[in-house]
């Protein structure tokens, strides 16, 4: 199951909170080992707009994320 959330500053490093129903579909509780992909969510906000194209920027937005789901 994927499951979106943002970087936040601890201290020196970076932190990632993980939502509380992920907590509980998963069982997980503090100290346990857990394994995570990562993988940056692209921003085309400056691309739009920009775009010489028949389509629209929502058939656009779908096209780019076919295969990420």
């Amino acid at each position: 199951m994927a499951s979106q959330t943002l970087l936040k500053k601890w201290g020196n490093s970076l932190a990632v909170i993980i939502p509380k129903k992920e907590i509980r579909e998963k069982n997980l509780s503090e100290n346990d080992r857990i394994k995570i992909e990562i993988f940056k969510e692209a921003d085309f906000s400056d691309v739009f707009g920009t775009l010489k194209t028949k389509i629209t920027g929502q058939e656009f937005k779908d096209e780019i994320k076919k295969g990420w789901e």
